[in-house]
């Protein structure tokens, strides 16, 4: 990734459906697809690489 800080439109489309699906997922009609769909984003290569380069400007996990 050529700058962490201008990430692909690719990218920013997969880190926006991360945000919504967790969203619905946590929503009083939350769905057991959401939760997958989440993982499987988080579980990206392209999204894996882009939260590694990302560093001390994201939270620290807590556990991995």
């Amino acid at each position: 990734m050529s700058d962490v800080l201008k990430p692909s439109v690719g990218l920013l489309v997969k880190i926006g459906s991360i945000a919504v699906h967790i969203e619905e997922f946590f929503s009083p009609h939350g769905h057991p697809y959401d939760k997958v769909a989440a993982e499987q984003l988080l579980n990206d290569p392209e999204v894996k690489e882009w939260i590694s380069q990302m560093g001390a400007m994201l939270p620290r996990k807590r556990h991995d």
